[in-house]
């Protein structure tokens, strides 16, 4: 199964990129014998200044066609790691070929996309910026594939 970040804005070079570069590359050595293929982040921007629904439109253009669609959003469900590692081998495990995880922009995701969605994450009650909810994320699916392979990495 793949995995796709796919996310508002365009990341520079700097330290989010690189904690990013380097969980992306943790995740797809840990996870290729999971079944969990890829770890891609694909940035969609919005140059003409259209708002969320210019942004829904990028980042629905950017999705895997089938794909199963998390948004991370501040009203989604707060899972605990061992809970959302779970959750991305339930989507393996019934046969998903790509999962896309949506980070909206500086105003969060069109409702209009967030309503698609087959589920939403949150990262807790705070507000964080979009950038370090990239590195948080990818942290998380590397933390995920971890977890499923045994690893050491996640102590409870």
């Amino acid at each position: 199964m793949r995995v796709q970040i796919c996310a508002v804005g365009r990341l520079r070079g700097g330290p989010e990129k690189a904690l990013i570069d380097d969980y992306v590359t943790r995740f797809e050595r840990t996870g290729r014998g999971l079944g969990l293929t890829a770890l891609s982040v694909v940035e969609v921007e919005d140059k003409k200044g259209g708002g969320m629904e210019a942004e829904a439109a990028l980042l629905e253009r950017a999705l895997p066609k089938g794909c199963v669609l998390v948004c991370l959003d501040e009203r989604g469900r707060v899972e605990s790691s061992p809970q959302f590692a779970e959750r991305l081998a339930g989507w393996r495990d019934k046969g998903a070929q790509d999962v896309a995880f949506v980070i909206g922009g500086a105003d969060g995701i069109a409702p209009s996309l967030r309503s698609r969605a087959a589920h939403s994450v949150s990262f807790g009650k705070m507000v964080w910026p979009h950038m370090l909810v990239r590195v948080m994320l990818s942290e998380q699916l590397y933390r995920a594939a971890s977890i499923l392979a045994g690893a050491p990495y996640h102590r409870e």
